[in-house]
């Protein structure tokens, strides 16, 4: 009933810049907690970002201070900046969020987009 989207992954060099984006589509009545996680290959998947519907921010210790998460909760978005990438940032990034259906507004459901492949290359 719920769809996210991720788009803006790529290609890039070390040093560069990518926006990644995900939208949420369906019948939302509200979205608590949004969320980017990424995984790379060998690892465990990991929270990068996350913002609160009131627009409170908590970043992973390696990328803050580059990364930075942001939503539009008029148009169920999220976004993640990335500025200033390293190879170790390449992995795919996945949007996650919990939020509340107009079908069933007592209850909090979590969703997951399909993932969007960042690479860095040295």
């Amino acid at each position: 009933q719920v769809r996210l989207v991720e788009s803006g992954g790529g290609l890039v060099q070390a040093g560069g810049s990518l926006r990644l984006s995900c939208a949420a589509s369906g019948s939302i009545l509200s979205i608590n907690l949004m969320n980017w996680y990424r995984q790379a290959p060998g690892k465990q998947r990991e929270l990068v970002a996350s913002i609160t519907s009131g627009g409170t921010t908590n970043y992973a210790d390696s990328v803050k201070g580059r990364f930075t998460i942001s939503r539009d909760n008029a148009k169920n978005t999220v976004y993640l900046q990335m500025n200033s990438l390293k190879p170790e940032d390449t992995a795919v990034y996945y949007c996650n969020t919990n939020l509340r259906l107009w079908s069933d507004y007592t209850t909090l459901r979590d969703y997951w987009g399909q993932g969007t492949q960042v690479t860095v290359s040295s």
